[in-house]
């Protein structure tokens, strides 16, 4: 990945002058352009990793895999936030770890987590550095250094189980290699996040994470049957039974953990065998109560869709007249962008299976108000999918503040919610420096409630990481006066620390301390994430 921005270089695409146009036009506001500083001359101090732990770490992965060059710091120094990009891209690396080490199986990642617990040196597990929400960030908390601990190189597919339907990953398979390696088997994981390209399976387990098709695939903690989890005390072989009463499921322990536990080396995964068929579908509608109200119905159906999106208004518009905007050359005379909400449902399954589904799918919608609008707006979803972390790049080149956020409730809270975050945001974002769009798609739903998922855009202004900061604590405020949860799917990282106490409160705080003094005493697993400080 590029080192100041997301993903592959050669992918990304300014703005063109017609998009460019439109966006200073809507946010009322003169773009100017923020281009990254060289690579030579980022400011990053020299590794302080002492002697005698590069030899420690050097003795159990090999010298060649502990890195200390400026280029290997340089793309550990933090994950893909806009914070994160704006840093590195104004030059700022003050934070790069010290080291990257990269053990090649779970043995050596032990090995590194004794090492580092010996000589006192912090560790950041980390996997595609794909965190939104300071999850890798390189934190030293009380230690004089911190190394990356890179798991690229925990990539095989240790074991497929057809009979059982089930995979054993390593956690450093990126999910086009887990796919690609599975569909060898006639199977899919089915797990499908924006961050697919380069996320990795730990990562999903470290942090809950979810995908567009968790409707019918469910979230990837679903999906976990048993981990193998390294840390500094040992070993842990967590489940492996399709159900079990023996005490509480230890597993959950370390889904969500974010590396402050444990290194999750190996996860046993349910598969799905391959689909033979698929359909997806757009629907209309005139708000988005009435689209809500039609997914809170689609989710209590027997066989739900496998992927359920409805984006509001705003998002709705936006995105038709970035498509127009996208075109070289735009028909003349076309029609303008869609009022009403957009809802994209697809399905996956055998012929009958998707058939069936859809045929109850689409009495549900078009009962609640909805207006089919065939497969062309889904194919111009699905095509674009991966292409909005570039999008952002782009913006940030031209001075333009863009970022997410996401939450969940329950279904009689939802549009509450909804009206609070997005009110938050643009009253701590609208200023002299321009306007603000808010934009917010319902998704990953289940009969209780369904996640809401934001993006920001706005022009950056003299310090846009304290616009953005500004506008973050104002949607976690809502958030939690909402009683809704702080991350459905991001994770806690350091973004959403602050309101980890009111998450879990006191007494869960202490235990998620108790079960960190007990797996890592010497405290040098990812500091500063996930476990509110005791006091708060």
């Amino acid at each position: 990945m590029s080192w100041y921005a997301w993903g592959d270089p050669a992918r990304a695409t300014p703005l063109s002058d017609r998009l460019r146009g439109l966006v200073a036009q809507v946010l009322g506001a003169e773009l100017r352009d923020l281009p990254p500083v060289a690579e030579a001359d980022v400011r990053m101090p020299a590794s302080a990793l002492p002697p005698d732990a590069h030899a420690a770490l050097a003795a159990v992965v090999g010298a060649a895999h502990v890195r200390t060059d400026p280029a290997a710091r340089l793309r550990h120094a933090g994950g893909r936030s806009t914070v994160d990009l704006l840093r590195r891209r104004s030059g700022d690396a003050e934070d790069a770890p010290d080291a990257v080490v990269l053990p090649a199986d779970h043995d050596g990642v032990l090995a590194v987590l004794a090492a580092c617990a010996a000589h006192g040196v912090a560790v950041v597990p980390f996997g595609g550095g794909t965190s939104v929400v300071g999850g890798v960030e390189p934190l030293r908390g009380r230690f004089g250094a911190v190394v990356a601990l890179d798991l690229r190189r925990l990539d095989r597919l240790v074991e497929f189980d057809a009979e059982s339907g089930t995979a054993v990953l390593q956690a450093g398979l990126r999910t086009p290699d887990a796919d690609a390696l599975l569909a060898g088997h006639g199977h899919t994981l089915g797990h499908l996040p924006q961050s697919y390209e380069y996320a990795t399976i730990g990562g999903y387990a470290a942090t809950r994470s979810s995908g567009q098709a968790s409707s019918g695939y469910g979230r990837f903690e679903d999906m976990v049957l048993a981990l193998r989890v390294a840390t500094p005390r040992g070993t842990l072989a967590l489940g492996g039974a399709p159900g079990s009463a023996a005490g509480p499921d230890l597993r959950r322990l370390f889904l969500g953990s974010e590396g402050v536990f444990g290194v999750v080396t190996e996860v046993t995964v349910r598969v799905r065998p391959l689909p033979d068929a698929r359909h997806d579908e757009a629907w209309s509608f005139p708000d988005l109560p009435a689209g809500a109200a039609s997914l809170r119905r689609l989710a209590r159906l027997p066989g739900p869709p496998t992927t359920v999106r409805l984006s509001d208004a705003t998002e709705t518009f936006v995105n038709a007249a970035l498509a127009g905007a996208d075109r070289a050359d735009p028909p003349g005379g076309a029609a303008p962008p869609p009022a009403g909400c957009l809802a994209v449902v697809g399905f996956d399954g055998t012929a009958a299976d998707v058939s069936a589904r859809r045929a109850a799918a689409g009495a549900v919608l078009a009962a609640a108000g909805g207006t089919p609008l065939g497969t062309g707006p889904v194919a111009d979803w699905r095509h674009t999918r991966f292409r909005g972390p570039y999008l952002r790049d782009a913006l940030l080149a031209a001075g333009v503040l863009s970022e997410t956020l996401e939450t969940a409730t329950t279904w009689s809270r939802l549009l509450p919610l909804y009206e609070a975050v997005g009110g938050a945001v643009r009253g701590a974002l609208e200023g002299p420096e321009g306007g603000v769009l808010v934009l917010c798609h319902v998704s990953h739903t289940y009969p209780e409630g369904a996640s809401l998922y934001f993006t920001v855009v706005a022009p950056a202004g003299a310090d846009p990481v304290a616009r953005w900061r500004r506008a973050k604590r104002a949607a976690g405020d809502a958030i939690a006066a909402h009683g809704a949860t702080i991350t459905h799917h991001h994770a806690v990282g350091t973004d959403h620390l602050p309101w980890m106490p009111a998450e879990v409160g006191p007494l869960g705080a202490e235990v998620l301390r108790a079960v960190k003094s007990a797996l890592d005493p010497a405290g040098v697993l990812n500091p500063g994430k996930l476990i509110p400080p005791a006091g708060d």
